[in-house]
C-alpha cells in the first residue's frame, strides 16, 4: 500500500511537472509574438472617442481624466465621461476640469434595464453619444502615458484589427494583491497562443481587459455593441468573442509601457472583485473545475512533491516547481511587474485563485455577488 501510494504521488508530480514545463516553453515562445502599442509614430488624424464610465471613482477620476486629456498624437478626439449615479462627488471633480475635449454626462442612480448589467449599460450609453470612427473604452482608475491611445489606435489601424486590448501594467501592493493580481496577465501570456488567436474566430481564444479597449466604431455597431454582451459579467472578453465570431480579427497586446492600473487597494476589494466574476470565467461549473484542477496539478502538486516527497519524487517536484516560477518570471519581466520574490509563491498564488473561484461560485449560488452597490446578476 505504501509503495502504491508513493507511485501515485510520483505520477501526479510527473504529470504536473510536465504540464508546468510545457506551459513555460509556450510562455517563452508566446512572448516573442506579443504585440505592443508603439510609443512613437505618426499622428492619428481620424476622430477618436474616448469613453469613460465612472461610478464612485472620486479617488481616481481626476488623474485618469488628466492623463487622457494630456494624450499626444491625436489630432481630433473627444473624452466623454458618464457619471453613473455616483454618490461620492465624482461628477463634481470631472466638472471642475476645464477642457474643450471633455464632456460630462450625469446619469441617475437607477438600476440598469432588464437583462442589463451596470458596466455594459454604461458603455452602451457612452457609445450612443460617441462621434468618432474609433471607440476607446477605458476604466476610471487607469493612468495613461502620453502616447498610449495614439499607439493603441495605430496598432488597430496598421495591422487591420477590429479590436485591440492593450493590457495595462497591473500594480499590486498588499499581500493578497501580490499573490493574485500577477495571475491576470500571466494567465493569457502563458496559455493563449497569441498569433493563432489573432487570426482565429474561435471564441475560446479571446482575452481582453475592459480597462483599455480600442475598437473600430463600425465593427462595434456591426456586432451589436454592448447590447450583444448586456448580461455578461466579463463583458470585455465577451465583446472580443463577438468580434471574432463575426469573422473580424482582434488582438490582446502588452500595454504595460503605456498604461497602468491598481484594480484593488485592499484585500477585501480583491476578494469581492474576483468573487463577483470568476464564476462566469470558464463556461460553467464543469469548466471551472477543469481549469482549476489543471492549475492545481501543474503548479501545486509539484511543489507539494518537492516539499514532502522523497528521492525521485522530490526531484520531479522541484523541476515542476522551477518551471512554474520560470513562466511567471518571464511574463513579469516582459510586462514590468515584480518578479522576485513574488514568482516564488506561484503554488500559493494558484491555491488562492482556486479559493476565490470556490467563493465566487458560493456567492453566485446564493445571489450574494454585488459590486458598487449593484447585484452582479442581470434582472430578466
Amino acid at each position: 500500500m505504501v509503495i502504491r501510494r508513493g507511485a501515485l504521488i510520483r505520477r501526479a508530480a510527473a504529470i504536473g511537472a510536465f504540464g508546468a514545463i510545457a506551459i513555460a516553453v509556450h510562455t517563452a515562445i508566446n512572448l516573442r509574438h506579443l504585440r505592443a502599442p508603439a510609443v512613437a509614430g505618426p499622428n492619428i488624424s481620424e476622430r477618436v472617442s474616448i469613453l469613460l464610465p465612472a461610478r464612485n471613482e472620486a479617488e481616481h477620476i481626476s488623474i485618469t481624466v488628466q492623463s487622457i486629456l494630456a494624450q499626444e498624437g491625436l489630432d481630433d478626439f473627444e473624452l466623454i465621461v458618464l457619471d453613473d449615479g455616483s454618490t461620492d462627488g465624482t461628477a463634481a471633480i470631472v466638472r471642475a476640469i476645464p477642457d474643450p475635449h471633455l464632456r460630462l454626462v450625469v446619469g441617475a442612480d437607477d438600476p440598469p434595464p432588464a437583462r442589463w448589467l451596470g458596466k455594459p449599460w454604461a458603455c452602451a450609453r457612452l457609445a450612443d453619444l460617441a462621434t468618432g470612427s474609433v471607440l476607446v473604452f477605458v476604466d476610471a482608475d487607469v493612468y495613461f502615458e502620453p502616447q498610449a491611445i495614439r499607439g493603441a489606435v495605430g496598432l488597430l489601424r496598421d495591422q487591420g484589427f477590429a479590436l485591440v486590448s492593450p493590457y495595462p501594467r497591473q500594480v499590486a501592493k498588499s499581500w493578497l494583491e501580490r499573490l493574485v493580481q500577477p495571475l491576470i496577465v500571466w494567465s493569457w501570456c502563458a496559455t493563449v497562443p497569441l498569433r493563432w488567436a489573432e487570426a482565429s474566430s474561435r471564441p475560446s481564444l479571446a482575452a481582453a481587459n475592459g480597462q483599455f479597449i480600442v475598437i473600430d466604431a463600425q465593427a462595434y455597431r456591426a456586432v451589436g455593441g454592448h447590447e450583444a454582451v448586456a448580461n455578461e459579467v466579463i463583458e470585455d472578453v465577451a465583446l472580443m468573442r463577438a468580434v471574432k465570431v463575426m469573422g473580424q480579427q482582434a488582438v490582446t497586446a502588452d500595454g504595460s509601457k503605456v498604461a497602468h492600473c491598481r484594480m484593488y487597494a485592499t484585500s477585501e476589494e480583491v476578494v469581492n472583485g474576483y468573487s463577483k466574476s470568476l464564476w462566469s470565467a470558464f463556461n460553467g461549473p464543469a469548466g471551472s473545475i477543469a481549469v482549476n484542477g489543471l492549475l492545481l496539478t501543474a503548479y501545486v502538486a509539484p511543489a507539494a512533491a518537492m516539499l514532502f516527497g522523497r528521492g525521485q519524487t522530490r526531484a520531479i517536484g522541484a523541476i515542476g516547481y522551477a518551471a512554474g516560477v520560470t513562466s511567471r518570471v518571464l511574463v513579469a519581466k516582459r510586462t514590468g511587474e515584480r518578479s522576485w520574490p513574488d514568482a516564488l509563491a506561484q503554488p500559493i498564488s494558484i491555491t488562492a485563485f482556486t479559493a476565490l473561484n470556490v467563493l465566487s461560485w458560493s456567492r453566485h449560488r446564493r445571489g450574494a455577488n454585488s459590486w458598487k452597490g449593484r447585484p452582479v446578476t442581470a434582472v430578466t
